[in-house]
C-alpha cells in the first residue's frame, strides 16, 4: 500500500527504524498490523491514487 507521512511526522520503517518515511514522497509499505496502526493514529496517511472517474458532470445537449 501507498502511504505518506502526515506533516509534522517522521515515522520509523518497521524492518529498519533508523529508515523513515517523511516529507510529501509516497512510499510503498506491506499491509500489515504495523502500518495500519500508524493509519489509525494518524501518522501515515494513504497515498492513493484517485481512479479516473468523471471529470465533469454530463451536461445535457443544447436545443
Amino acid at each position: 500500500m501507498e502511504v505518506i507521512a502526515a506533516p509534522g511526522h517522521r515515522v520509523p520503517m518497521d524492518t529498519d527504524p533508523y529508515k523513515y518515511i517523511e516529507g510529501e514522497q509516497s512510499v510503498d509499505v506491506p499491509d500489515n498490523t504495523y502500518y495500519r496502526r500508524r493509519l489509525a493514529a494518524g501518522e501515515l496517511l494513504s497515498a492513493k491514487k484517485p481512479r479516473g472517474g468523471a471529470k465533469q458532470p454530463a451536461q445535457e445537449p443544447a436545443v
